[in-house]
């Protein structure tokens, strides 16, 4: 059986100028990086209508996989072969998971964006883009303490701390400015992965180059010795920081191998960040296409619940239907099968694991927007076990459920999940936020707990009671929330499978992100810099003499 990456090798994309004709874009309004890659030219052309958005998402994941944007690659072609101009918008991957545990990210079998190889390691330099306005910004800050520290900032306050797009769990507590006088002022920091950069988040969340700015300029550093937050305009960085990100706040535009156009921009994790590619690549989605389709990181209780309270009001569109994909290796997984007994038959333990499913759909149906259960197919799953599924599903969920095949098939394995999208895409719905712009930090955390999580309560650290009174004092009490939390369960413990309830989460601390416009909330264990495991998926990596990559997925 050939691998993703051999399958992507062996498929022949357009040249990208025709794939951008089929948005109606000529080649004044793309910037090439080679014969099958582009930058869109801001502005983007067009209005959004009565343009249909469909937005991806999954159960919690797990080691037996999901396939979300498998799914979402392999819908946006079966859209297109029933006759519906569509695109997909989705994040890009990042050299972290790239190079550790999950190899590739661009979908997989006969359902991939190409070039696959690019897009999961250098791509169009936007990951390397962050990383180095992200860390001039820090040395910025450490040449303010050196040379006078004019601000009278506070070094132990200082929030900002430097990134790398790879994991590296040696650089999670770090001490700088070692070295004498001339090597800067000594004091503890830390490194993040690039993705959960605030500069990754104000990058997706912004509407043009001047809206960048102001974001950038926005971002908390740290405080004064008074305690008076310092921000990026307070060091009047915010022009050269900016200027960094002028390429890169433009979406990159590929292909998917049935050639469909994909849009692929900005990569936040949606376990420690907002998780949902950029405000202005699905905007060019819908624009350029009468149907996009777009996905948001991890399972529904995270991406999905982030795209719907924190994306949308910025985005000026809801979804018109929500797309949830599951495996039924993954459910029996939720129901404690070990990985290696998940290719026998087992219907006890798929209708036991499936509560985990039924609670993304539960939660998903709370924003009245339609909602269709994707069944991703495994040459392992029995007609019997996806017959059992969908009754499942249909009968005691209250929603469809469609069989697909697109890692074999490509679009051709979606056809039915297609027609049942564009359906439900005509119902007319009034989308329902989970929590309004006037509710506090409390409030909304409440909500998402109980409503989403299935929890009881949040448990605040004595840290975190301490900053939510000086967030109310300094008027940031309002601002969404974004829950950093596993996302291998609806608890902050990641071994509590299925759907656990009456439980606490527990928020350590909180983290202002001032730029995007969003309090983190960092619960449990979670982590902002990854480490590798023990086989990274870098040791099956190799290139040979004629430029031929292998084993990158």
């Amino acid at each position: 059986m050939k691998t993703d990456i051999e399958i992507a090798q062996s498929s022949t994309g357009l040249p990208i100028t025709q794939v951008a004709e089929k948005l109606g874009l000529g080649s004044s309004e793309i910037e090439q990086y080679g014969d099958n890659k582009a930058k869109l030219k801001l502005p983007i052309k067009g209005k959004i209508g009565d343009h249909k958005l469909i937005l991806v998402t999954s159960i919690n994941p797990t080691p037996a996989g999901e396939g979300k944007s498998t799914v979402t690659v392999g819908l946006g072609d079966a859209l297109n072969r029933i006759g519906k101009k569509t695109a997909v918008a989705l994040r890009e991957p990042s050299l972290g998971p790239v190079m550790g545990m999950k190899g590739g990210a661009t979908g997989g079998g006969m359902a991939q964006v190409i070039p696959m190889e690019d897009i999961n390691l250098h791509f169009t330099g936007d990951m390397h883009a962050l990383t180095e306005a992200h860390n001039t910004l820090a040395a910025l800050i450490d040449n303010h303490l050196q040379q006078g520290n004019d601000l009278n900032i506070d070094p132990r306050t200082i929030e900002w701390n430097r990134v790398l797009d790879i994991n590296d769990r040696a650089l999670r507590n770090v001490v700088i400015g070692l070295g004498g006088r001339t090597s800067g002022v000594p004091r503890e920091t830390s490194f993040d992965i690039t993705v959960a950069s605030e500069l990754m988040a104000v990058l997706c969340l912004s509407t043009d180059l001047m809206d960048l700015k102001v974001r950038v300029n926005k971002i908390l550093l740290g405080y004064t010795y008074d305690k008076k937050p310092i921000t990026v305009a307070d060091l009047k960085v915010g022009g050269a920081i900016t200027l960094l990100l002028k390429d890169a706040i433009k979406p990159n535009l590929v292909q998917t191998m049935e050639h469909t156009p994909a849009i692929i921009h900005g990569g936040p994790f949606a376990n420690i960040a907002h998780g949902c590619n950029s405000i202005l690549a699905t905007q060019a989605a819908l624009k350029l296409a009468n149907y996009a389709v777009t996905e948001a990181g991890f399972g529904a209780d995270l991406g999905a619940e982030k795209f719907l309270d924190i994306k949308t009001p910025k985005l000026g569109k809801t979804p018109n239907a929500i797309v949830i994909v599951a495996t039924i290796r993954a459910l029996k997984y939720n129901a404690g099968i070990k990985l290696a007994d998940l290719g026998t038959e087992n219907l006890a333990a798929l209708e036991q694991g499936s509560i985990n499913l039924q609670r993304h759909v539960q939660n998903m149906k709370q924003y009245n927007v339609p909602v269709i259960v994707a069944i991703n197919r495994f040459s392992s799953d029995t007609d019997a076990e996806v017959s059992a599924l969908k009754q499942i599903v249909e009968t005691k969920f209250g929603v469809e459920a469609y069989d697909t095949t697109v890692w074999a098939n490509g679009g051709a394995g979606a056809t039915e999940l297609a027609e049942a999208v564009v359906k439900a895409c005509d119902t007319e719905t009034e989308f329902r936020p989970l929590y309004s712009e006037t509710d506090t930090l409390e409030t909304e955390m409440t909500q998402i707990v109980t409503k989403i999580y299935g929890g009881r309560k949040v448990e605040l650290s004595t840290k975190a009671k301490n900053q939510l009174r000086r967030f109310k004092e300094r008027g940031w009490d309002k601002l969404p929330i974004c829950m950093a939390k596993t996302q291998y369960s609806f608890t902050d413990d990641a071994k509590k499978l299925g759907a656990p309830s009456d439980f606490s989460i527990h928020v350590r601390e909180f983290v202002p992100k001032l730029g995007a416009g969003f309090i983190v909330a960092l619960t449990g264990k979670i982590l902002t810099m990854p480490g590798l495991p023990k086989k990274p998926a870098a040791l099956n990596m190799d290139i040979d003499k004629t430029g031929k990559i292998t084993g990158l997925f």
